[in-house]
């Protein structure tokens, strides 16, 4: 599925779309966030085998990944009954303001409902941002290792 936005056309995916992005996918994740790409290959691995149904979704400019998001258990968290998790939501800083990480949002979101599941979580020290892609806050949550608790949100 294409979309034009400022005249440039990107192409969005899941993983299960292009398997062989997979280590170049895990590969971006692991730079922008920190965790080990070994981490992110594993869950990569479970989705294409069909293990699980929670995705891997990406925003390609050409080659060149420019966006991505996935969906986890649980994205490090002492609520380990509010799952599933959108995690690693990411747009490269020259591609903001232009709606992709709320076109890989609603994908994952759309993706998870075809499937039954339903409602989604996801973890965000942001306010404002999610709030325009129909997401609602839900409670704070105490993030593995940190001091401060860290807004949840839900879409339903």
């Amino acid at each position: 599925m294409a979309e034009k936005t400022d005249m440039k056309e990107y192409k969005y995916i899941t993983l299960r779309d292009d398997p062989s992005l997979k280590d170049m996918a895990a590969e971006w994740f692991h730079s922008k966030w920190g965790v080990p790409k070994e981490a992110y290959l594993e869950c990569m691995e479970s989705y294409l085998k069909n293990e699980t149904e929670y995705g891997w979704y990406l925003c390609l400019d050409g080659n060149r990944i420019v966006g991505g998001t996935g969906v986890i258990e649980n994205d490090f968290h002492d609520r380990k009954d509010l799952s599933p998790n959108i995690c690693a939501v990411y747009t490269e800083e020259a591609y903001r303001c232009r709606g992709i990480a709320g076109h890989l949002l609603d994908m994952a979101v759309n993706d998870l409902k075809v499937k039954g599941i339903t409602p989604v979580y996801l973890v965000t020290d942001h306010t404002g941002f999610y709030e325009r892609y129909g997401w609602q806050f839900y409670c704070m949550v105490q993030g593995d290792g940190e001091p401060e608790l860290t807004r949840m949100y839900i879409h339903r």
